[in-house]
């Protein structure tokens, strides 16, 4: 079986098609780094759907998310623009873990599988 890799660097990739699994890595914001848990959670989703997309499927097909969130406090923020863009009838199983991430201007990442 086949392996493929976009946006393959020399410490990762960002998308891995493997059979009919898609793996992507943890996302985070790049126009909106430094602003609200809000908007970084709308820009992540809206890099997931390129990434989901450029794979050949899309978030109907989530399998699993991992959402990483540096406060706790902003969950329900967080949920609010989750919920505006999860697939309605097709919501993956999900963790969210309140956590430290490498850069202080991240507030949000997420990680997610999806089948093709």
């Amino acid at each position: 079986m086949t392996i493929q890799r976009f946006e393959a660097g020399p410490r990762m990739s960002q998308v891995v098609v493997h059979g009919d699994t898609v793996y992507l890595a943890g996302i985070v914001a790049n126009t909106t780094a430094g602003e609200g848990v809000t908007k970084q959670t709308q820009e992540i989703l809206s890099i997931i759907d390129g990434h989901l997309a450029k794979a050949g499927t899309n978030k109907s097909k989530l399998l699993t998310t991992t959402i990483y969130i540096t406060d706790m406090k902003t969950f329900p923020e967080m949920n609010a623009a989750w919920d505006a863009w999860v697939s309605p009838g097709n919501t993956p199983a999900r963790a969210t873990v309140e956590v430290k991430l490498a850069n202080p201007k991240y507030n949000v990442e997420i990680m997610v599988t999806a089948a093709k």
